[in-house]
C-alpha cells in the first residue's frame, strides 16, 4: 500500500531561472514516486546566482550577476539590497540570521557581514523626554512582562 507524503522544505527549489524569467517546472506525471508542486514563482529584476533562505522562514537573500543581494520577505515583496563587491559567487547566512556570508572567487575572499533590520514604530502622540526632532527615539515598553 503507497501512502502520499508531503514535503515541504526552503532548500527545495522546483524552479529555474532562465535570462531572467522564471519557467515554472509543472509537476505532469509522478513517474519518480515524488508528488510536488510549486508554491511560489517570483520575477527577479536580474540573473540569479545564490541563493538562501533564513532558518525562521522570514527571509530569502538572493544573490544577482548585478554584485547585489536581493532581500525578499517569504511573501515574495523585496525588503531591501545590499551592494556586493565582483565576483561574489556564493552566498550563506548564520543560523539567527544575524549575519551574511560572501565567498568571492575572483578575489579569494571571504567576507561576514553582519544585518540589522530596521523597523519603523509609529510614536505619534506617545510621551517623551528630550528634543522631539531628535534623530533617534528609544521605546520603551514597560506594560509587557
Amino acid at each position: 500500500m503507497k501512502y502520499k507524503q508531503t514535503v515541504t522544505g526552503y532548500a527545495l527549489l522546483l524552479t529555474s531561472f532562465v535570462g531572467g524569467q522564471a519557467f515554472a517546472a509543472v509537476n505532469t506525471t509522478p513517474s519518480s514516486g515524488i508528488d510536488w508542486s510549486v508554491e511560489n514563482s517570483w520575477d527577479l529584476p536580474a540573473k540569479p546566482l545564490d541563493i538562501v533562505y533564513s532558518l525562521d522562514g522570514k527571509r530569502v537573500f538572493i544573490l544577482t550577476d548585478q554584485q547585489t543581494v536581493l532581500v525578499y520577505d517569504n511573501l515574495g515583496e523585496q525588503t531591501g539590497s545590499i551592494p556586493v563587491d565582483k565576483g561574489v559567487s556564493a552566498i550563506d547566512i548564520a543560523p539567527r540570521g544575524e549575519k551574511l556570508y560572501l565567498i568571492n572567487q575572483e578575489t579569494k575572499v571571504f567576507s561576514d557581514l553582519t544585518i540589522d533590520f530596521i523597523t519603523d514604530i509609529n510614536t505619534a502622540g506617545s510621551p517623551f523626554l528630550g528634543l522631539a526632532t531628535a534623530p533617534v527615539t528609544i521605546a520603551v515598553f514597560t506594560d509587557f512582562q
